[in-house]
């Protein structure tokens, strides 16, 4: 059976609300969510994926690892020191590969969840390759890789494995792992790559990656080694040797000038961009979205009758993101039609479709939030 169209990220309506999907939902929903039985009571951090319309959850020997080809939920249970209130946060994360089906399944069942918590939930939007750095520093490890719910799981026979590539960077306190097309063309001298070809694994460190990184990968090398009990002979090369052409014969041979680090870096750095508040209200009985302000965002500007989008710009170390802030009074149109706003401000705005949206309740706001606005 072919896989379903991967999701249009730039989609209005991505979690399926008032179409055949959400009627499949309901249906199969019930009354409660088994899944979501005790979660949420105590420190913790809970993953799982969402397998043809149900809630699975992820092996914790698994959690960092997610296939491109799938949607997960990701909980995070969590208290400020000295107070004994739990604080919950809600990712869903959708592979680059993901189906529609997949992708709405996610989204609403982190609607879902985050009633059936009901203490100020703050939800998140991830998108594989431009995840918050939030969501990265819940793993020592962030690993993506192709494959879905059927290959997901096979175990590695030397003989048959597919060789794969990795990229190998560090963000923040995170070791990003991300799978590549297997050419020179995938390699940039300012970050390391793994070619595991399932009986050897070989480690090319760029000539400009840091110290961090080669140590890092070094060890992410020797534990795709130790899964396959040492069958996997593990060498590591620096960019420049003579005696790395086993890495590059395996990637298919060096053709052309390898990209350097700052060229890579220049590329994956979105433009400049403003600060910007936009509001949603309905107050004069038409629902309406406008710019209310730009460079300069000040939390007197937000009003708890009212949604505001707000776009952090290049606020900051961190990259890009969006606030959905939630109102108290809001009434139920302008919360149920907020996620549709901000996506639409995104695909009419020049923002990449893979900025990250975070939706935030009034009394409930993160303290990466309360960081965009202005003083």
């Amino acid at each position: 059976m072919n896989k379903p169209k991967p999701v249009d990220f730039s989609d209005s309506n991505i979690a399926g609300l008032g179409t055949d999907l959400e009627k499949k939902l309901r249906l199969s929903t019930a009354e409660t969510e088994k899944a979501w039985d005790g979660v949420g009571k105590k420190v913790e951090l809970r993953v799982w994926r969402i397998e043809n319309f149900a809630v699975k959850a992820w092996p914790k020997a698994s959690y960092g690892t997610f296939f491109s080809g799938d949607s997960y939920i990701v909980l995070n249970t969590w208290q400020k020191p000295g107070n004994p209130k739990l604080f919950h946060d809600i990712h869903f994360w959708l592979g680059k590969d993901t189906s529609q089906d997949e992708a709405g399944t996610a989204a609403y069942k982190t609607v879902e969840l985050d009633d059936y918590l009901g203490t100020f939930p703050v939800q998140h939007r991830e998108i594989q390759g431009a995840e918050s750095s939030l969501f990265l520093s819940y793993f020592t490890h962030f690993h993506t890789q192709d494959g879905g719910v059927e290959s997901g799981f096979n175990h590695v026979h030397p003989e048959t494995y597919t060789p794969r590539l990795f990229r190998v960077r560090v963000t923040g306190h995170s070791l990003v792992i991300t799978q590549v097309a297997i050419s020179s063309q995938s390699i940039n001298s300012g970050d390391v790559f793994i070619l595991d070809t399932g009986r050897s694994i070989l480690q090319l460190n760029g000539k400009t990656s840091t110290g961090m990184e080669r140590a890092r990968a070094a060890e992410f090398s020797r534990k795709l080694s130790d899964d396959r009990e040492g069958q996997a002979q593990v060498s590591v090369f620096a960019e420049d040797d003579a005696d790395a052409e086993p890495f590059w014969t395996g990637i298919g041979g060096k053709n052309g000038p390898i990209m350097s680090g700052e060229e890579a870096k220049r590329l994956r750095t979105p433009p400049k961009f403003d600060k910007t508040l936009l509001r949603l209200s309905d107050r004069t009985g038409k629902l309406l979205f406008k710019q209310e302000a730009k460079g300069k965002i000040l939390h007197s500007q937000l009003d708890s009758s009212d949604v505001f989008v707000v776009d952090s710009g290049d606020h900051g170390k961190d990259s890009a993101q969006l606030f959905v802030w939630i109102g108290k009074a809001a009434d139920a149109q302008e919360r149920r039609q907020a996620m549709r706003y901000a996506l639409e401000y995104i695909k009419h705005n020049g923002r990449p479709a893979t900025v990250p949206i975070t939706s935030v309740p009034e009394g409930g706001e993160s303290e990466l939030f309360t960081q965009v606005l202005d003083r």
